[in-house]
């Protein structure tokens, strides 16, 4: 049962980079106050960053929480599969597949999940994070006094992405770099897609 203050989303995000210059970052959630959705973040090669959500609701939470200069509310969905994740939306259509856990993931699964998913446990991994994986943090600031941490459980590498994204053609996976700026925290710069525990916390609640 979530605390009081708290809100947790239980998911998985991908990161993907491409050779048009465009990042992308796909939320799948399966537990959240809104119930299961999907969304994602995109940053052009020219920096324009781009929330693309399901409803109203989802994209007011998230623009309150990380900055975008473009909102667009649209229908939304991620097919995920054992291999590969099919995204599509008015705006985007991504195609990524995936390859073996890497071995960050095969040692993050070895950690307990409720350990991993408790914010003291992402204060503790975060110094860790930061210097272990260049401009991922598991905590920080999520906007309006609130603070935001990312408990992960498990890693798996992106070895392949196609798609478009306004009807422009993505080019083929490359890293996710340079780092985009939606937040205190980006994606590793390897292409992966994370499993991962989310929690917000407001000002007014406990650490």
């Amino acid at each position: 049962m979530t605390a009081p203050g708290r809100t947790r989303f239980r998911g998985a995000i991908a990161g993907v980079g491409t050779t048009s210059g465009v990042r992308v970052v796909v939320g799948r959630w399966s537990e959240s106050p809104y119930g299961g959705f999907a969304d994602a973040m995109v940053e052009t090669a020219a920096g324009r960053r781009v929330l693309l959500a399901p409803s109203s609701e989802v994209a007011e939470f998230v623009a309150s929480t990380y900055s975008f200069d473009e909102v667009r509310v649209e229908l939304f969905s991620v097919v995920a599969g054992a291999d590969a994740w099919t995204v599509r939306s008015e705006s985007l259509a991504l195609v990524v597949e995936l390859g073996a856990p890497t071995a960050l993931g095969r040692l993050l699964r070895l950690v307990p999940s409720r350990l991993a998913e408790a914010p003291w446990w992402c204060t503790v991994t975060d110094p860790v994070a930061r210097l272990v994986l260049r401009g991922v943090r598991t905590r920080g600031s999520a906007g309006g006094g609130r603070r935001e941490y990312y408990g992960a459980t498990g890693v798996r590498r992106i070895s392949r992405a196609t798609g478009s994204f306004d009807g422009l053609d993505l080019g083929t996976l490359a890293p996710v770099d340079p780092p985009p700026r939606f937040g205190f925290s980006s994606t590793p710069r390897r292409p992966a897609v994370t499993d991962v525990v989310t929690t917000v916390v407001d000002s007014s609640a406990g650490p």
